[in-house]
């Protein structure tokens, strides 16, 4: 074999080799292999470079897959769910010209949703401007919120989901459910999409709810959540001695995060459906703490369709002022155990609780510091639905009653029961007075300290007081309270006029 056939063979067996092994082939080596090509008539094809394989998915074990499935859909649905809903959902901006500081403009408890309180003094300050939520009512430009995100508003602002935006013009207001309704001219060529209404009793604690709203300034920011509680009791009203104040009941409680500008947004169940507006917090640091309040669908189905159409919304009234009976209230007053009802405290003198002959308790005892009166009735039952707390009784009045309505009150009085007719009122806009108010100036709590007094300065009494009543009468033409110490032995009575303080007897029974 001649050299040149050696060569030829020795480079053919080690092109073999790189094609076996798969490696790469250098610029000199390729030469060879092309040399070798020429001179033989043999094509050697060179191996290709094994290519990264792509990872293969991660399998769940097969348990699990199912609970997967479910998750996303879950979200696919909320965010579906955020698709339809957001454009119904406003942002509010307001301005205050001359904020009335002075006059102790108020929000709902724990809900610094409304106009920033300022020191000052009333038409001193400078033009404040808030901000809130809102949303869609129906297709004549109707927009529902909250009563304290727009009162005394000079201005209002609507923005839009798509950042166009239009004047709010105020239809009409009632702070008694912190509602109001807006009315705007939408931008050209925009379609407004009203949200629809929940059932009112569709609810159940623990059913998952979401809101939409501008919390901080923050436009459309969805937060989700679940019902923590339903039937809870809010004060309402004017308050600060401005006018009445009464409890808005069937409040829902969620956890869902609801924060500053979040107020007057829709608090909406799975099927995009509102279920409530967004109005209060419990919080001390003026931010969500997981605690939450919305007013319920069953009273802005009431409320809110008056305020269009008539411009305001009136409450059934009864006239009364009571409470829930408690272990502790049953204690203090010496009620049956376990016996629930509304307790009446007081009745409106000439009311329709009045008139009707519910009564109210007489005597007024102090039990840890506190006043409570002896002696009224417990309403249990309403047109024959039971009355187990208070709030049941004002829900029943606000969702279900209207003025001029006759009610029946079941109640139990000294251990009897007993059924009562009564018309139910208006409710009036400034309060109307309760006996102890009647009495005078003096409250019933300064007549006691008064008689205290007297008593020890005397030396009537030579115990220490156990136990103290007191009444409002009338003595020598005056108006009057009659307070009774007692240190468990003798029994001091004092009598003060109740416009003055003046001590006009004091001797022991």
């Amino acid at each position: 074999m001649n050299a040149k056939r050696i060569f030829i063979f020795l480079s053919a067996l080690l092109i073999v080799a790189f094609v076996l092994t798969g490696c790469s082939v250098t610029q000199a080596g390729k030469d060879v292999i092309g040399k070798v090509q020429q001179e033989t008539g043999v094509a050697v094809v060179q191996a290709q470079e094994a290519p990264t394989p792509t990872p293969a998915p991660v399998q769940l074990p097969a348990e699990h897959q199912d609970a997967l499935s479910i998750a996303m859909a879950q979200q696919e649905a909320l965010a579906d769910l955020y698709d339809r809903v957001a454009p119904s959902v406003v942002n509010i901006k307001v301005t205050v010209d001359h904020p009335d500081v002075g006059q102790g403009q108020e929000t709902p408890p724990g809900f610094p949703f409304g106009l920033p309180g300022l020191p000052g003094q009333p038409g001193d300050m400078p033009p404040v401007r808030g901000e809130g939520s809102g949303w869609v009512y129906d297709n004549q430009g109707h927009i529902v919120t909250n009563n304290h995100v727009v009162e005394g508003a000079s201005e209002i602002i609507v923005t839009f989901h798509d950042g166009r935006w239009a004047k709010g013009e105020v239809v009409a207001t009632d702070p008694m459910a912190d509602l109001a309704v807006i009315k705007v001219k939408p931008p050209k060529d925009m379609d407004l999409k009203p949200l629809p209404l929940a059932d009112p009793d569709s609810l159940r604690v623990g059913y998952s709810v979401i809101a939409i709203g501008a919390p901080f300034g923050l436009e459309e920011t969805m937060t989700t959540g679940v019902v923590s509680a339903i039937g809870r009791s809010l004060p309402v009203g004017l308050g600060q001695g401005m006018g009445p104040r009464y409890s808005l009941p069937d409040v829902i409680q969620t956890d869902a995060a609801i924060n500053p500008g979040n107020s007057g947004g829709p608090l909406l169940d799975l099927t995009g459906r509102v279920v409530g507006v967004n109005f209060a917090i419990e919080s001390p640091v003026r931010a969500s703490s997981g605690i939450g309040f919305a007013i319920p669908v069953s009273i802005v189905q009431r409320v809110v369709p008056a305020l269009i159409e008539n411009g305001k919304y009136e409450y059934a009234y009864l006239g009364i002022q009571g409470q829930s009976i408690t272990p502790e209230l049953a204690q203090a007053l010496d009620l049956p155990e376990n016996v629930l009802g509304a307790y009446v405290d007081q009745v409106v003198p000439g009311g329709p609780a009045d008139k009707g002959g519910v009564r109210g308790g007489e005597r007024v005892v102090t039990a840890d510091g506190v006043e409570l009166h002896k002696g009224g009735d417990i309403i249990i039952a309403i047109d024959g639905q039971p009355v187990r707390q208070f709030n049941d009784l004002v829900s029943y009045l606000v969702t279900k009653a209207s003025p001029g309505q006759e009610v029946t009150l079941t109640v139990l009085r000294d251990g009897k029961k007993l059924d009562l007719k009564v018309t139910l009122g208006k409710r009036p806009e400034r309060p109307q007075q309760t006996p102890e108010e009647m009495a005078g100036k003096i409250t019933p709590k300064a007549a006691i300290a008064i008689a205290r007094d007297a008593v020890e300065e005397q030396g009537l009494l030579k115990g220490q007081v156990k136990e103290t009543t007191v009444m409002p009468d009338t003595y020598q033409g005056r108006d009057v309270w009659v307070v009774d110490l007692s240190d468990g032995k003798q029994t001091a009575e004092v009598i003060i006029d109740a416009e003055t303080g003046e001590v006009l007897s004091a001797e022991v029974q």
